[in-house]
């Protein structure tokens, strides 16, 4: 996401292409090679200059998997952002994200939000058309609940393989929607109940979007929670000798449905600060882990 420059249509230039490049190459030292993106972000040139480092690097496409998603208009000008999941467009944004990837297939596409209006089984012809003509390898959501998933699962010949949720020590909603139940906090949350353990019993693997809490707990906190939770964190990657964005991201990796991070950052030395996650099996103890969420949590369980 942070890729291509400004969050407008202003063209990208070949700053953005050494930036971009230069966050792949931290990926690919800290042993991440799965690359996320969207059709609108930067409106279309995070994808672009994404194409362009893979472009001007040999080999490389065999070397990584391309995930992107489409499903968001932006909003321009009087029209406002609205979700689109009707077949036509779906298609026509997949062939768009090929040309500026400079890629003859995408690995993952991920609906990017749900649609009212979109027809399950409209939006599963034009999966399936896609899959056969050879464009898209696999297939997956983002921002689903779990009745959501299974309604369009139904319609299809094959898995869908990824459910990309906001999750992190800061957005908490979905470990709490499981403890919370008859209580008067759990009408406050708006984590559909049962979508982690609908994706785990039919092989949906969960990624976690926004997993470094933007900052929250390695850089600015603002309330006394944050700043605790800070101190709990940077003494815990003390210990494990790692970093504080490290225990972030075990924290997520520890639960059992083996959660995978995003690192939404395209600063290479954030970057590497993430390596051991890819690389070293969570090293969080049960006490530890509940010491984190408690400590972010401000109160103790009910």
């Amino acid at each position: 996401m942070g890729l291509g420059g400004g969050w407008d249509t202003t063209p990208y230039g070949p700053a953005d292409i050494d930036a971009a490049e230069a966050a792949v190459e931290a990926a690919l030292e800290s042993g991440i090679t799965t690359f996320d993106h969207a059709d609108i972000y930067r409106h279309g040139k995070s994808e672009a200059v994404f194409g362009e480092v893979l472009d001007r690097t040999p080999g490389l496409r065999e070397r990584v998997v391309v995930q992107t998603k489409c499903g968001i208009r932006l909003a321009d000008g009087d029209r406002p952002g609205i979700y689109d999941l009707r077949a036509a467009s779906i298609v026509r944004r997949v062939e768009e994200s090929l040309t500026r990837l400079r890629t003859d297939v995408i690995d993952v596409l991920l609906l990017h939000r749900p649609d009212p209006l979109a027809d399950p089984d409209d939006i599963a012809s034009a999966l399936t058309s896609l899959h056969e003509q050879g464009l898209v390898r696999r297939f997956g959501v983002s921002n689903m609940g779990g009745a959501q998933i299974a309604q369009l699962r139904a319609r299809l010949e094959f898995p869908l393989v990824v459910n990309q949720l906001e999750m992190s020590l800061a957005r908490r909603d979905w470990v709490e929607a499981g403890v919370l139940i008859n209580t008067p906090e759990a009408a406050e949350g708006g984590y559909p109940l049962g979508t982690t353990e609908y994706c785990r019993a039919n092989g949906i693997g969960i990624q976690a979007w926004g997993a470094l809490a933007q900052g929250r707990y390695t850089g600015r906190q603002e309330t006394p929670d944050e700043r605790a939770t800070a101190r709990l964190v940077a003494s815990l990657a003390e210990l494990k000798n790692t970093t504080p964005e490290t225990i972030l991201l075990w924290w997520l990796q520890r639960h059992p449905a083996r959660i995978a991070p995003v690192v939404g950052s395209a600063r290479p030395e954030r970057i590497r600060a993430c390596a051991d996650a890819a690389v070293r099996e969570p090293e969080l103890t049960h006490e530890e882990w509940y010491d984190l969420w408690l400590t972010a949590r401000g109160a103790p369980l009910p």
